[in-house]
């Protein structure tokens, strides 16, 4: 069978499976998310093993450590899957909710309520994760969902839909609900992409060149995940003690995930003050500093910083490093190169922090807090199904509503226009 007829013939599955599961109860859906949690942490040896494959395979590539990090899990990460499945099914369902009920002069009744897309296809890169996120999400919010993960963790995704898809089925989800590609010529993504009247929706988590190539070669309808390129601002105003906790942490806790810090700017009244010691601690951390003329003045242990460096989502211990004069510049260099993805300022002056959150122009804007927060999970989510960058449906970590649509209701008794 060619790629596109065997995708084609999963997603028709993935169908049928959606109109079952939209008159699914929100019970059922939230015994089959708890039957889930269980199984993955009952089952977590099987997972593991094949997850040692993928890793070992990705080293023997070359692939490198920060990368292998997003790959690799641990019994402390399928716990914490599981506690997101678990997360989620305490969450409100939001499918049949209703936000509108009018009664027109004419006598017509109209109601709006929230109902699932139908189908979701979901293309991502080497994070098993987004497995077990997607599959939860779509599953509550009454989606099936066909899953297309990279090559690096084609094992370890594979176990994973086994076990999800079997564990809900065996309480009464419909069979075919979570659908997994597991091929990986790349021609498999554009096939997913042109199913228009099977697939509903097309939710790309990756690199820019997936995101890129998912959104050419679409026909079906893109919520874009972008990339992170995110920015910490350390005011004049800032308490330097915790504008360094903040940058470390953003930095360096998981580097290879689009929420962490690719570019520190830094206040020229505070700069003499606050760069040698960032240097030195992020220095012993093993991150390489690149750094613009001022930072370099400072701190010449720093690489010269390029013009490319203030748009480049590293996704590894490197961080770009820039001296400005003003918060308007600032400002005005995040809009320049940012991702819209993720932004912060320290700072104690109350005017700066509202000026900064009102200007800057992403998705999640933080006053004294890590970039790092940015996740379903940690925003009460339960899970996330992606970070959208765009600014049409969703924007931001994307939970369950925003894997609804709307339908209206409308009665009548005989009324004609």
């Amino acid at each position: 069978m060619l790629i596109k007829e065997h995708i084609a013939e999963q997603a028709k599955m993935a169908k049928t499976a959606a109109l079952k599961l939209a008159t699914i109860s929100t019970k059922i859906k939230n015994v089959a998310l708890l039957k889930m949690a269980e199984e993955l942490v009952k089952r977590q040896d099987e997972i593991l093993a094949e997850n040692e494959l993928d890793i070992k395979a990705a080293r023997e590539k070359g692939t490198r450590e920060s990368m292998i990090d997003r790959l690799t899990l641990t019994p402390e990460r399928i716990e914490s899957m599981a506690e997101g499945l678990r997360q989620t099914e305490k969450l409100p369902d939001p499918t049949g909710g209703e936000d509108m009920n009018v009664t027109r002069p004419n006598g017509l009744k109209i109601r709006r309520i929230r109902v699932p897309f139908g189908v979701i296809g979901i293309i991502y890169e080497s994070r098993p994760n987004v497995t077990v996120d997607a599959a939860a999400l779509c599953l509550k919010s009454g989606n099936a969902c066909v899953l297309r993960g990279g090559s690096d963790a084609i094992r370890t995704n594979k176990k994973l839909v086994e076990i999800l898809s079997a564990a809900a089925i065996s309480v009464g989800i419909p069979e075919h609900t979570i659908e997994f590609i597991d091929i990986m010529d790349r021609d498999a993504i554009v096939a997913m992409c042109r199913l228009r009247k099977l697939i509903d929706v097309i939710i790309p988590r990756g690199g820019a060149g997936l995101i890129t190539r998912v959104v050419e070669h679409s026909t079906v309808p893109v919520i874009e995940t972008g990339t992170g390129v995110c920015h910490i601002y350390v005011d004049k105003a800032a308490d330097l003690e915790q504008a360094l906790k903040i940058s470390i942490n953003a930095k360096t806790s998981r580097p290879s995930v689009c929420n962490a810090m690719e570019t520190l700017l830094v206040h020229k009244d505070v700069a003499e003050k606050f760069l040698p010691e960032m240097t030195k601690t992020m220095t012993e951390k093993k991150v390489e500093l690149r750094g613009d003329e001022k930072s370099r003045k400072i701190c010449p242990e720093m690489l010269p910083a390029t013009e490319e460096d203030w748009s480049t989502e590293y996704n590894d211990l490197i961080l770009s490093v820039k001296v400005v004069d003003s918060l308007e510049e600032a400002t005005e260099h995040i809009n320049k190169y940012n991702t819209q993805h993720s932004d912060a300022i320290i700072t104690k002056d109350p005017v700066a922090a509202e000026k900064f959150q009102t200007e800057v122009d992403s998705a999640t804007v933080y006053v004294n807090a890590s970039t790092r927060f940015t996740d379903g999970f940690e925003f009460g989510f339960g899970a996330e199904i992606g970070i959208s960058t765009q600014k049409l449906h969703a924007r931001g970590p994307m939970g369950l509503e925003a894997l609804t649509t709307m339908k209206y209701l409308v009665e009548g008794d005989g009324q004609i226009r």
